[in-house]
């Protein structure tokens, strides 16, 4: 017979599987998870005016491209909603600026209302008419609108449509005359100017966008030109992007841009004294680092000037204060080298080894020295750009890349691991095969090639805190039987292995071995 103390347990437990059950579809969705029906590219929230205060109603949940596909099917364009402003047409809807809140209010009210009512009594589908019909309590749609972004293959195919004129999109502005011009040779991303909010003076970046991009597609489109979309999911629907067709091979954008440059604070006006720094300037192969990435601003932000001209020694009000050596060196962010190269390591072929090691590397001195390289005699200081890109290109040359390892009579065959004995048998672990098949894996890895710069650094992925050695100290130098209770996180021997081992299939994504036997074979007289 069940007890008071069994019943309150049978009724928690009857709960959570109740919650379960109604937490969740029988295809195990979050019911709190919107229906793809919901899911919209192209919802667009009416709120306007909040410029001129609290609203008295909720927003209203507009569908763009349901608009304009039921304006198309009448054989009606964008003008219907859009007045022209100057040679282009005005984003908002049925005027060209935000006057005051009842003029702003009136419009929507109106245009919106008498266009639903026209379709009304000529018996077509159409939205509502009511107050609550548009200004709904509750929410019906999510936004599922993906960012667009500008890559170098969508700019080289602009740029051939356009026949490479590139004033058609870039320009800049003059303020003593107060007007847009084209400045040949400075063609720098929008971005640079056109922020994420409206100023006084610039318009943000997403109207900016959308005024060039849509008005141009619609121009293409109205004199029987091929043209790119003109509706939300066109660019903002992440199955539409996926379709952007990639050019490939990609030519080099004609930008003047520099092959190699050299890294290193910015050069002091003439007659001023360079002082040294602390470190080697770097060699940059800038050439091959513009492959490596589908747009500029990867690592030049808005603005296409050298990193030196905002990220000084001492940090700039341009650069946010963000210093030369913290730019080049921040771990979590890919627009410094550091944090770009780290997180390449995180591809599967190099997590194994790079995931257990930690950010720091082992040899922090010899490691810098990989970018920080000696320069090379001949050159005296000051450099002239000239001979800045020279030596840039000698270092760069002298670098020799080293895509393999040791040689076969230098790797043992097979390591037998006997610290488990007395339940399992040895382990004879296929210590060349496995390093035979971590070389192979990287051997087209040039960044790998780069930093590995010798032969034995790729066994520093389980020989670590050591040289890189032919005869690297065994595990057991470091790892005693049980954990070092001064050094916590050194394991023991046992813990290290599967530490290693196990964490390093992890990170492969490799699914064997799925069990303890796999690798030990339990001994007999211990079923």
């Amino acid at each position: 017979m069940m007890t008071r103390k069994h019943l309150a347990y049978f009724a928690c437990v009857l709960s959570i599987v109740t919650m379960g059950i109604f937490c969740t579809d029988l295809y195990g969705r979050d019911p709190s998870s919107p229906e793809p029906s919901q899911l919209r590219p192209d919802l667009i929230s009416i709120d306007g005016l909040t410029a001129f205060g609290h609203l008295e109603k909720q927003p209203v949940e507009f569908l763009h491209d349901a608009h304009t596909k039921a304006l198309s099917e009448k054989n009606r364009d964008c003008t219907v909603c859009h007045l022209p402003e100057k040679d282009r047409i005005s984003l908002k809807f049925k005027r060209t600026k935000d006057t005051n809140r009842v003029e702003v209010m009136n419009i929507y009210h109106q245009e919106c209302i008498s266009c639903h009512g026209d379709m009304k009594k000529a018996r077509e589908k159409t939205g509502p008419v009511e107050c609550d019909g548009c200004h709904k309590e509750q929410k019906q749609y999510v936004s599922s609108r993906r960012p667009m972004g500008f890559d170098a293959s969508l700019h080289f195919r602009h740029s051939e449509a356009r026949q490479k004129k590139c004033e058609q999109c870039h320009h800049e502005y003059d303020e003593k005359e107060q007007k847009l011009f084209y400045a040949k040779g400075q063609e720098g991303t929008c971005r640079y100017c056109h922020r994420a909010e409206t100023t006084d003076k610039v318009i943000s970046m997403r109207l900016a966008s959308h005024m060039a991009c849509v008005n141009c597609h619609a121009g293409n489109l109205a004199r029987k030109m091929e043209s790119g979309p003109i509706d939300c999911a066109g660019c903002h629907d992440a199955e539409a992007q996926a379709k952007i067709e990639k050019v490939w091979p990609l030519p080099r954008m004609e930008r003047k841009q520099p092959d190699v440059a050299l890294l290193k604070t910015a050069s002091k006006p003439a007659g001023e004294e360079e002082k040294p720094t602390r470190m080697n300037y770097v060699p940059f192969d800038h050439k091959g680092h513009e492959t490596y990435n589908d747009t500029c601003r990867v690592c030049h932000h808005e603005s296409l000037q050298p990193c030196n001209q905002c990220h000084t020694l001492t940090g700039t009000k341009e650069g946010k204060d963000v210093r030369l050596e913290t730019a080049m060196h921040l771990a979590d962010t890919e627009r410094s080298c550091t944090g770009c190269h780290a997180g390449k390591t995180r591809d599967k072929n190099c997590a194994g080894c790079h995931a257990l090691m930690g950010t720091k590397p082992a040899n922090e001195d010899r490691s810098c020295l990989i970018c920080h390289m000696t320069p090379p005699s001949g050159y005296e200081s000051p450099l002239t750009p000239e001979a800045e890109k020279t030596m840039a290109g000698d270092m760069l040359q002298s670098r020799k890349p080293v895509t393999g390892t040791y040689p076969d009579e230098d790797i043992p065959e097979k390591v037998v691991i006997k610290h488990l004995s007395r339940e399992y048998e040895a382990v004879e672990f296929p210590h060349r095969k496995i390093v035979r098949a971590l070389a192979d894996n990287i051997k087209e890895n040039r960044l790998a090639g780069y930093f590995h710069d010798q032969e034995g650094t790729l066994c520093m992925g389980c020989h670590h805190h050591s040289p890189a050695s032919t005869k690297p100290p065994q595990c057991a130098s470091c790892h005693g039987k049980t954990f070092d209770r001064e050094n916590p996180l050194k394991p023991g021997i046992i813990g290290a292995y599967h530490q290693q081992c196990m964490g390093c299939h992890r990170e492969m994504d490799i699914a064997k071995p799925a069990g303890c036997t796999e690798c030990h074979k339990k001994i007999e007289s211990n079923p």
